[in-house]
């Protein structure tokens, strides 16, 4: 069977970590399902309007890199000569994606699992989840998932939780910022639910422009943020999108969105 499953539901696309013995550990071919998925839910635009990344069972999210790996596939094995890394390629595509993705923590997200979750963009936990950067642990750092968690994690809170290796609660994740919603487990499905319903019912045309904004001033000054900020809410106006929300809003009926 596939070490990622694709699945697509109406206008959501599902990608599901199918390594359920191995606590959903990341090998290549689950980053390259993951890259698959993403890509395909990009083609699909905009009949696909949310990518919902989750792992299969109940114990774990995602335990991070399989560090039992060998041959070419073994753990942190880099060519020099091209340094990129297949975590890399990952987060550069999300940062090129106009859909929101949603992590389905449905158990334990440590060291590469924290980045599966830092890098959506939104992320609704089980209550008995851990969170953990363990990687000093076996004497490494996690390096490539500081890439997002220091977006999303406060400064002091983040380096207590990569130099000690330390996990956290998901209650403490919550509370840091790095979650949205935490529920009991019988309830996880459904809060999902309540979260992509609420999407869909946004406007699809805002929401692939706006990522698309926000993403890009992540690392701009504010004169350069107002500059994209001021060009790009002018823009929005003459979208088929933005002229059937004012429509609706006026008649004072739901909208009915082009995606466009």
């Amino acid at each position: 069977m596939s070490e990622l499953l694709i699945e697509r539901d109406g206008a959501v696309m599902r990608l599901t970590i199918n390594r359920e013995d191995r606590r959903n550990a990341i090998n290549d071919a689950v980053i390259d399902g993951l890259m698959d998925g993403i890509r395909q839910a990009m083609a699909a635009v905009p009949d696909v309007r949310v990518i919902v990344l989750t792992g299969k069972g109940d114990r774990a999210f995602c335990a991070g890199a399989d560090l039992k790996r060998t041959g070419d596939d073994r753990p942190f094995q880099i060519d020099h000569t091209d340094p990129a890394a297949k975590l890399g390629d990952l987060f550069r595509l999300v940062e090129r994606c106009p859909l929101p993705l949603i992590a389905r923590v449905n158990g334990h997200a440590v060291a590469g699992g924290l980045g599966l979750v830092a890098m959506c963009d939104m992320a609704v936990a089980v209550e008995h989840a851990k969170l953990g950067a363990p990687e000093t642990r076996i004497g490494v750092w996690p390096m490539m998932i500081m890439t997002h968690l220091m977006r999303v994690i406060p400064k002091r809170k983040l380096l207590e939780l990569m130099v000690t290796g330390e996990p956290i609660t998901a209650a403490e994740g919550l509370a840091c910022g790095l979650l949205n919603h935490v529920v009991p487990s019988a309830e996880l499905d459904a809060k999902v639910d309540w979260l992509t319903d609420r999407i869909l019912k946004s406007s699809p045309a805002a929401i692939r422009r706006g990522l698309y904004v926000y993403r890009a001033m992540q690392d701009m000054t504010m004169h350069q943020a107002l500059v994209l900020a001021e060009s790009n809410g002018g823009l929005m106006g003459t979208s088929e999108d933005a002229q059937e929300g004012i429509a609706a809003f006026n008649e004072k009926r739901a909208p009915e969105w082009s995606g466009v």
